[in-house]
């Protein structure tokens, strides 16, 4: 399995960044990498040697990499893909959410929406983002936000990486399901491009609220289902601990979706998973979100709408053998 592969690799990251320096400046650390050049190379030879060990992932192994706390987060991923992000928080009714990152941005000079779940990288931020479970305000915030692109005509671009909407009596009481159902029937009729990228787990209809797009993008390495695998085993077999067996069975990858015509592309990751180099990574959604934003740009603002509720009407269909 792909974490055994990823726990031989640390001790040999750790020899890597420890030969790079943790020095500030960009000179410094060229200076540390030149003096120790034989050494890293040796050593990037010898991770590369266990990389080939790995052979095809299974379900199981893409759930563990989706759910990899060195994943890239969405304020790392704003910081690296657009320029002049203005944040804009609070529902207007209740309180701001901070399991919703959302705001205004440029993206290669044009003006965009983007919203996304936001997990956090630290313990204290993992508790102040509730883990990327929103409440209904979140939700609300996001659908604000997206009424404000529709104002303006901007594209809106969503990162999701959720195990689900909070499901506490507090978030139940204040109106979580209406919230959820109420971002998916205005999603739905949007007039602007609306894009969305899968960057890690995406489940159940917290996922989705921010999920109706007119075209999906995954990660190679994200999976994105109706509830967890743990959950599904749970369900079905009163056994948590199925939830391998339930990876396959769930059908929840990038490639399972992208054979069934719901994603439209999936996003290659560096070889071991998306944490062993966001630069590499950021290049490849760079490309994507450019394609498919030129592509939905020259659509109406009807045609838009329609191509999205044609989508979401289409899927699960049985097809003709």
């Amino acid at each position: 399995m792909i974490k055994e592969i990823l726990e031989q690799l640390a001790p040999l990251d750790a020899q890597i960044a420890a030969l790079r320096g943790n020095a500030s400046d960009e000179e410094s650390r060229m200076e540390a990498m030149t003096a120790h050049a034989a050494e890293l190379a040796e050593l990037s030879v010898e991770e590369d040697e266990i990389l080939r060990t790995c052979g095809p992932l299974t379900a199981e192994d893409r759930v563990f990499l989706a759910r990899h706390p060195d994943r890239p987060h969405i304020d790392e991923t704003v910081n690296a893909l657009f320029t002049d992000f203005f944040e804009q928080c609070g529902d207007r009714q209740c309180k701001e959410d901070r399991a919703i990152l959302g705001g205004v941005a440029r993206f290669h000079g044009m003006p965009v929406t983007v919203i996304g779940h936001r997990k956090g990288s630290s313990l204290e931020e993992n508790m102040a983002c509730n883990f990327g479970m929103p409440g209904p305000e979140g939700y609300r915030k996001a659908l604000r936000l997206m009424k404000q692109a529709e104002k303006f005509g901007r594209p809106i671009i969503t990162f999701i990486d959720t195990p689900g909407a909070y499901p506490g009596r507090e978030a139940e009481e204040r109106g979580q399901g209406e919230a959820i159902a109420r971002n998916l029937m205005e999603m739905s009729g949007l007039t602007v491009p609306i894009l969305a990228v899968v960057t890690g787990e995406g489940s159940s209809g917290g996922a989705l609220a921010l999920g109706v797009a007119n075209h999906i993008l995954m990660l190679e390495n994200a999976v994105y289902s109706v509830l967890s695998p743990e959950g599904f085993a749970s369900i079905l077999w009163k056994d948590a601990s199925r939830s391998g067996e339930a990876c396959e069975l769930m059908k929840l990858t990038a490639q399972d979706l992208y054979r069934d015509g719901i994603v439209e592309e999936i996003i290659p990751e560096p070889i071991g998973g998306a944490q062993r180099s966001h630069a590499v990574l950021f290049d490849s959604i760079d490309a994507a979100l450019r394609k498919h934003l030129n592509i939905l740009c020259r659509m109406s603002g009807k045609a838009l709408a329609e191509q999205r509720y044609k989508k979401f009407r289409q899927i699960g269909e049985t097809r003709k053998t």
